[in-house]
């Protein structure tokens, strides 16, 4: 059986593999028209995860720039081979910086409005973390258990849930918590995006991954 760190170098690896490629060209300038596209208003996304695959549900209804941010950047890979880099063990599951620094320096501060909140922080909904107001940009965490007595005072706005693999979620490595890379708010994500994986991978050897991440029918 392959060892957590042989599996996270060679996710590093695959991704390094396509650094040359349009795609991690286009996902360096956030400010392509490719990234402004209107979402469906219901969308599927599949994260095929070190684990097994979660299948997600986003709604445009109850986060429209939340949903429209997440479509465009699964659509363009932004996601593939990003790390489950904090996982507070049963309460969320947090992605979102990106496998390759330059690209996760990039969309660093590209932040979007706020939402209103228009459904509660149920067990399997996904929200954006963080920390200011109008400060939501890529990083997002799943709900492993009902957060709504502290989330939806925020608000943490829910965009999506999961509709298949909520035990694949729940069993994502949550043996190192807030040390890899702990929440916007903490200011300890510095190392993170200064070398990507690179960093999780030669401190943090068990943490699962994100494969790929795609769009599907709902």
């Amino acid at each position: 059986m392959r060892s957590y760190m042989g599996l996270g170098l060679l996710v590093f690896g695959l991704y390094a593999g396509v650094t040359g490629c349009s795609r991690r060209s286009l996902l360096m300038h956030p400010e392509d028209k490719a990234f402004g596209r209107t979402a469906p208003e219901v969308y599927g996304v599949v994260l095929k995860t070190t684990k097994g695959n979660i299948r997600l549900e986003v709604r445009r209804d109850w986060s429209p720039h939340g949903a429209d941010r997440f479509y465009n950047l699964v659509r363009n890979g932004f996601y593939d081979h990003a790390a489950f880099f904090r996982i507070h063990k049963g309460t969320w599951a947090q992605f979102g910086i990106p496998a390759d620094p330059r690209i996760a320096q990039a969309w660093r501060r590209q932040n979007i409005p706020d939402d209103s909140l228009k459904t509660t922080n149920a067990r399997g909904t996904v929200d954006y973390a963080f920390k200011d107001r109008n400060g939501r940009t890529t990083q997002v965490f799943i709900n492993l258990r009902d957060n709504s007595s502290t989330h939806d005072k925020e608000p943490f706005v829910p965009f999506a849930r999961v509709v298949e693999g909520m035990d694949i979620a729940d069993s994502l490595y949550d043996g190192y918590g807030e040390k890899s890379g702990g929440g916007i708010r903490a200011g300890k994500q510095d190392s993170l995006f200064a070398e990507g994986n690179a960093y999780l991978t030669r401190n943090y050897p068990k943490l699962d991954y994100i494969l790929s991440a795609t769009i599907v029918k709902p």
